[in-house]
């Protein structure tokens, strides 16, 4: 580390460097979790991030598109588009691709669904599409990365860690954000997708899984009584703190010790929470859990339920990593994994509203990019589509949202957005302005300046919010 005393660490030590001192031992005995008041009211006390990896085709899911059809196998020129991740692609003739499922208007609000839907098309009436999210990387590492953290490159802080950052978490027995993968394919750079960054690292989420126990090794080895496990964390506690007295000026330091701490608080909590056995048999079979196919994504769901109604702040689930990335054989691959995913989220729903959740559970559903209205003329027989940041399809659900609305259209083949566009930092925007943020006050001084996950700023998405 440089110790270089020049103008700006001059003038930054000074101001924080006197109060700093006196304030350093409050700030560390303080809770990082330690639930916070929001910049102004809203309804969406937690979120649960749906995230469908690799790439969901928007003409065959929620944005039909009829002149697919009519111009079906013919040439799409391409001749004036140079931006892609897959430039080989386009020197080859290109032929357009209708949808290989049908369309139906669903709800009071008559919204547009495919076939591949039937269940979450029943919810309609409280989603809030929009149509013309637009990415900035066509390349599934990098824009993941922007999906999840606001720019193409990894080391910034996720979203997840930014909420929990900015109001804390209501359980202080369970981490403010916890992540729940599929484990059949990580996402790229794992971890890094759900890392806190240069934010306290008591901000990272916290990987659980559905099979088994949720936390690998959270119990203690032996029959160790509860006074035992007390004495212990007590002995720790004081080695701990007498090792950071010396080292205060770690950051990491105090997020391991807290992470110490909160393990402690989670071998009591985390077994009550999520005990699916509780849960009935009515429960469990609107969430899947009695399909193969769904048990997975299903039971996730149903972890995510009980997280958020025990105060977890923020849920993020992942489909496997580029399992939407139907380049060929998109019948067989977008069919796969819209089974796995149509009953469990239509039943998250569902069961949230029954259970008056839903008005206080922000749902975020969307993948890192949309797909092509063509495939190239040599994959007839197992057509596909490519990568698309032109245009993608996204819904929110629950607190603070107009239910039933859609924003936004593309043009008539789907491919580019043409009305009311919006950019990954905007969708930040509205997440956080939906759970009481204000994007440009939620900051973090680093590197010498004050960093946001929005960066210099976003447009919340108004036609969604209620």
């Amino acid at each position: 580390m440089s110790h270089e005393w020049n103008r700006r660490n001059f003038l930054y030590r000074s101001l924080v460097g006197v109060g700093g001192l006196a304030l350093m031992d409050q700030l560390r005995a303080a809770n990082p979790l330690a639930s916070r008041a929001p910049h102004h009211a809203a309804k969406a006390k937690s979120c649960i991030f749906l995230t469908m990896l690799g790439g969901v085709a928007q003409m065959d899911t929620f944005d039909p598109k009829p002149a697919l059809e009519k111009f079906d196998n013919t040439t799409l020129d391409w001749t004036n588009e140079k931006r892609t991740d897959q430039p080989e692609l386009y020197t080859k003739p290109r032929l357009i691709l209708k949808s290989p499922w049908k369309f139906a208007k669903y709800g009071q609000c008559g919204m547009d669904v495919s076939e591949l839907f039937p269940q979450l098309a029943t919810c309609v009436d409280d989603l809030a599409f929009v149509k013309t999210i637009t990415g900035e990387n066509g390349n599934h590492p990098a824009a993941t990365f922007l999906m999840n953290t606001g720019l193409v490159l990894p080391g910034r802080p996720s979203v997840g860690s930014w909420v929990t950052y900015g109001l804390g978490s209501e359980n202080q027995n369970l981490p403010g954000f916890v992540v729940l993968p599929d484990f059949r394919a990580l996402p790229f750079s794992g971890s890094q997708q759900w890392g806190a960054g240069f934010l306290p690292a008591s901000y990272q989420g916290t990987m659980m899984q559905w099979k088994g126990d949720p936390i690998n090794d959270l119990q203690p080895a032996g029959n160790l009584t509860e006074k035992d496990r007390q004495d212990q964390m007590e002995l720790l506690r004081s080695y701990n703190h007498g090792y950071l007295d010396g080292n205060f000026t770690n950051p990491d330091l105090q997020g391991r010790i807290d992470a110490y701490e909160l393990a402690f608080r989670m071998q009591t909590e985390v077994p009550d929470v999520l005990r699916l056995a509780k849960e009935s048999e009515a429960t469990r079979k609107m969430y899947g859990l009695d399909d193969e196919t769904t048990r997975s994504f299903g039971t996730r769901c149903l972890m995510a339920r009980q997280l958020v109604e025990k105060g977890v702040r923020f849920v993020q689930l992942y489909t496997p990593s580029q399992s939407w990335d139907s380049h060929t054989d998109l019948l067989k691959g977008h069919a796969k994994n819209a089974r796995e995913v149509d009953l469990p989220i239509a039943g998250l729903i569902r069961d949230l509203k029954q259970r008056n959740l839903l008005d206080s559970t922000l749902i975020v559903w969307m993948g890192e990019f949309g797909r092509t209205p063509d495939h190239p003329a040599d994959l007839r027989d197992k057509a596909g589509r490519d990568h698309n940041t032109k245009a993608m399809t996204m819904f929110f659900a629950g607190g603070g949202v107009k239910p039933g609305v859609s924003v936004g259209a593309t043009d008539e083949l789907g491919w580019k957005a043409v009305e009311k566009v919006y950019r990954m930092r905007d969708v930040h925007a509205t997440i956080l302005h939906l759970m009481g943020l204000n994007d440009m006050r939620l900051s973090h001084y680093h590197a010498g300046r004050q960093m946001r996950l929005t960066d210099t700023g976003g447009e919340v998405i108004n036609g969604v919010v209620a």
